[in-house]
């Protein structure tokens, strides 16, 4: 056997092929296509009476590049774990190191980690050069992490599914996240708006109009809540309007004929003052920005971000154009600010490059300083020479990292700012602003994004003005105002709240989004989050009974031990003792003294009218429902589903009996059969005879029975498409199903036999297939509960 190839590991076969090209013949590169080995889904993966040992299987999708990888071990001479410069990427190359030393596939060979943040030649070629030893403190600090979402998820989540509903899962960063998202659903629920007005006019200099507001009226400065009545306000405005035709008269000028008066100029004060660019982008930045000028889910963000970085063929093979995209470093490396300082000045002029390079300190608490922001692999690529060859989304997310990294070593913008005081008689004062682009430095290239914050001071515009000018005022405007509660999440700022609260890391964010949305327990409205029925009643279970887990501070202690172990600065195994003792105890508490009935509270609603019996709603083990009568009452309670736009907390008694209108008679099909439309057990639909259609994006309420007549006359021409033969007198039938032509009793299912038309069966063949066919196996008494 001829030894000739180093083996180099990476986890994609993108990044394999980019890195193959950039070593040459001498070294085989495969990938692993992401993690190898996960814990056993089963209780007892993780032992906690056993210094917590863990029992791992080989991912089963990853199996066979798993078996590639140890073939090609056998003819290599040296192997090199080449995953990426995290945590997860440690433990990948950890957990390929053990498949392979378990298999006694190593022997003397040597095993080198090399770590590289960027898919380029240089850093390559200098990672192989410059190997490590495996991490086993980056290793224990994966394992811990993935220990104690496994010990919370296996224990916690079987506790919903007996207190809630089946189908439910809690996780030790997810429910701290669903748990911000209830609470300002709930905060906007309390806040009580308050009224308020402004007065504000419209004023002219020389032809050129801007806007000024009222903020001193009788010698006394204005604050929001001092005009709260529209009367109030219409008094202040005639004593104004009164004020200014005096000072028209008085100023002695020739006005047009739309001037209903005149301000004078009081005070200007002008300054100027600089803006600073923003920081290079980490991961969190780069999704907030993302979704705010991109309209990106983090999920698609981090997708495309991986493309870039990973390697895409721009004329001369596959390169990658990005640096790592999982960091909460704002570092760049001297060699890439040299670059982008000489780009500057070449596209933007010398004039835009500061003095010295400008350095950022990363904010986050772990911040790994090795690493650096993410940034264009070369700063030269410039977004519209490859435009060509990236999709919409590789073009939109690149041109957004190259402008940003651009724009951070440019000079700051200088904006000159005017603040003006107009005069209204005596005692009456107008405040106007506005500002100027002086110097637009960084801004001409990049301006970083905000939420919920109006950001028109920037752009607006005063005309020249000095003290003792008199203004032409326009008109006098009166507004009504309310006060507003605090906006919803969106993903850019549930991001950046989670960070500030130092909750999950660079790799979680948009597991921890897709999670909450994957359960349902919150929805996205208008690109803001929403809790659902069944969100807010897992979040009461969880603060209520396990308070601590999903408190803030809490969650994000456990995260900075976390990262201690990483640092090789504290032990996993203590760390792990000191969670799951008190955990435990908690949970058995809990699902030994606390009953579903506390949990899942019905609300009351009123009495029915036509019974006299009490109307209530409550969350079901399929979904919300309103219920006429108790369980003790002579007749069987009734019940209905809530329509998916009402809510446990909110619907009221008529909305609720308006439920129990089902099912809705809609006449019958031109062959007389009568149809109803109702709510299943599987949701919606409308039964015509014995037959049933679902109703997947109709409401059985409201859809008409043209709408039915539609929906019966498409799957009546499905199930005809669907019968391939049938037997008069007989109810076995041949059918088209999604595997195949089958023969069916209604009970039994058999395949048509290979080779044989399904119209050349006959009767007595048929019968024949299907008698001798074997009877379907009974699930288990607990499997079939389950299924239940």
């Amino acid at each position: 056997m001829v030894m000739s190839k180093n083996l180099v590991i990476v986890e994609s076969p993108a990044k394999a092929k980019t890195i193959k090209k950039y070593l040459g013949k001498d070294f085989e590169v495969l990938a692993s296509y992401g993690h190898v080995r996960d814990l056993v889904p089963k209780e007892g993966a993780v032992d906690p009476d056993h210094d917590f040992a863990m029992k791992y299987q080989v991912i089963d999708k990853n199996e066979r590049h798993v078996e590639a990888i140890a073939k090609a071990i056998v003819k290599a001479e040296a192997l090199f774990l080449a995953t990426d410069p995290d945590r997860e990427g440690e433990a990948i190359s950890w957990h390929l190191y053990e498949i392979l030393r378990q298999r006694d596939l190593l022997k003397d060979k040597p095993v080198q980690r090399v770590v590289f943040h960027e898919v380029t030649q240089r850093a390559i070629q200098d990672a192989i050069a410059h190997p490590r030893s495996l991490s086993l403190d980056l290793v224990n600090a994966q394992q811990a992490r993935r220990a104690l979402d496994y010990l919370v998820g296996f224990n916690l989540s079987p506790l919903l599914w007996k207190k809630i509903r089946p189908g439910l899962s809690a996780g030790r960063v997810q429910s701290p996240a669903l748990r911000m998202i209830v609470e300002r659903e709930e905060e906007i629920e309390r806040f009580e708006p308050r009224e308020y007005w402004t007065l504000e006019a419209d004023t002219a200099k020389t032809g050129q109009p801007f806007m000024a507001r009222l903020t001193e009226y009788g010698g006394e400065k204005l604050n929001q809540f001092s005009v709260t009545h529209g009367e109030q306000a219409q008094i202040m405005e005639q004593a104004l309007l009164i004020a200014a035709r005096a000072q028209q008269a008085e100023s002695g000028l020739a006005t047009a004929s739309d001037v209903i008066g005149c301000l004078q100029v009081t005070k200007v004060e002008r300054k100027q003052r600089k803006r600073n660019p923003a920081a290079p982008f980490t991961t969190s930045t780069l999704q907030q920005e993302a979704s705010r000028k991109l309209g990106f889910s983090t999920q698609r963000t981090m997708r495309v971000a991986q493309q870039l970085y990973e390697g895409i063929d721009i004329g001369q093979g596959a390169v990658g154009l990005i640096t790592y995209m999982r960091t909460d470093s704002v570092n760049l490396a001297q060699e890439a600010i040299t670059e982008i300082r000489s780009l500057i000045a070449q596209r933007y002029g010398a004039n835009n490059v500061p003095a010295s390079p400008r350095l950022f300190k990363t904010k986050a608490k772990n911040a790994q300083e090795a690493h650096e922001a993410i940034r264009p692999t070369t700063i030269t690529v410039l977004p519209d020479a490859i435009r060509a060859v990236l999709n919409a989304d590789q073009y939109a997310l690149y041109e957004l990292i190259w402008k940003r990294t651009v724009a951070c070593q440019m000079i700051h913008a200088t904006l000159n700012t005017v603040a003006v005081d107009l005069a209204c008689g005596d005692s009456n004062r107008f405040h106007a602003t506005g500002s100027t682009v002086a110097d637009p430095g960084f801004m001409a290239v990049y301006r970083e994004g905000v939420d919920d914050q109006d950001d028109e001071e920037d752009s607006r515009v005063l005309p020249p003005l000095r003290q003792g000018d008199w203004i032409d005022l326009l008109a006098l405007r009166t507004e009504q105002h309310f006060t507003e509660p605090p906006p919803r999440y969106s993903e850019a700022s549930l991001v950046k709240t989670l960070e500030e609260y130092g909750i999950g890391r660079p790799s979680t964010y948009a597991a921890i989004i897709s999670t909450l949305l994957a359960r349902e327990y919150a929805v996205l409205d208008s690109r803001r989050f929403k809790p659902t029925d069944i969100g807010r009643i897992v979040n009461r279970f969880l603060t209520q009974h396990f308070t601590q887990y999903v408190d803030y501070d809490f969650t994000a202690r456990l995260e900075d031990d976390l990262d201690a172990v990483s640092r090789g600065e504290g032990d996993w195994l203590p760390l792990m003792r000191g969670f799951w003792d008190p955990f435990k105890q908690r949970v058995d508490e809990k699902t030994e003294n606390v009953s579903r009935q506390d949990v899942v509270q019905s609300r009351e609603l009123g009495l029915d009218p036509k019974t006299g019996k009490p109307v209530s709603v409550r969350m079901g083990r399929f979904g919300p429902f309103a219920q006429i009568g108790v369980k003790e009452d002579a007749d069987k309670p009734r019940f209905a589903s809530l329509r998916p736009d009402q809510r446990l907390d909110t619907v009221g008694l008529d909305e609720a009996l308006a439920l129990f209108q089902l099912p809705r008679d809609l006449g019958a099909t031109a062959a007389g059969e009568p149809m109803q439309a109702n709510i299943g057990r599987f949701g919606p639909y409308v039964r015509y005879g014995k037959s049933y259609v679902s109703l997947k994006n109709e409401d059985p309420y409201t859809v008409s029975r043209e709408r039915a007549l539609e929906l019966i006359a498409a799957h009546q021409q499905d199930a005809a498409n669907k019968l391939l033969c049938a037997f008069p007198g007989s109810a076995i039938q041949i059918l088209n199903g999604r595997f195949g032509p089958y023969i069916t009793d209604g009970k039994k299912n058999v395949r048509v036999p290979k080779g044989r038309e399904p119209a050349s069966l006959t009767l007595a063949e048929c019968e024949t297939l299907v008698r001798e066919a074997p009877e379907k196996k009974k699930l288990p008494a607990r499997r079939r509960a389950a299924k239940a």
